[in-house]
């Protein structure tokens, strides 16, 4: 893993959370993106090498409705950049960890994505990240 490539945080609204990061971080918000295959919209944020990503379903019974309804708005994600994701997902599968998909999906801000499950990794959910080149 080569840096931490952003952090995922859930929101229900971007009519709130998007001025509230803005102000909070003291940037504007510089993309926003729906990836439909994920039922999410996202904002970026950037503050020096530090990205965040605003997260808000599109769908009530999203997995972002989901996971805000079961654990309230906040953190939803770390995620890593990797320089081959499907290397990196063989290596951690060979290591013990659990993927949520077994071959990189595209994700927002052109990326390649793919999750970890929490039960293996101390209840964080973890995401790889490789740019599309």
């Amino acid at each position: 893993m080569l840096k931490v490539e952003h952090i995922g945080i859930a929101v229900k609204s971007f009519e709130e959370a998007i001025p509230l990061f803005e102000k909070l971080l003291d940037t504007p918000c510089y993309k926003t993106e729906t990836v439909v295959s994920e039922n999410v919209n996202t904002a970026f944020f950037k503050k020096g090498e530090t990205k965040i990503e605003l997260l808000e379903s599109i769908d009530p019974s999203g997995v972002i409705a989901r996971y805000i309804e079961k654990k309230g708005e906040g953190m939803h994600h770390i995620a890593f950049e990797v320089e081959e994701i499907e290397a990196e997902m063989e290596r951690l599968k060979k290591e013990g960890f659990i993927l949520l998909n077994e071959k990189p999906k595209t994700g927002a801000d052109n990326k390649l994505v793919c999750f970890l499950h929490p039960k293996s990794t101390n209840s964080v959910l973890i995401e790889l990240c490789q740019e599309i080149k």
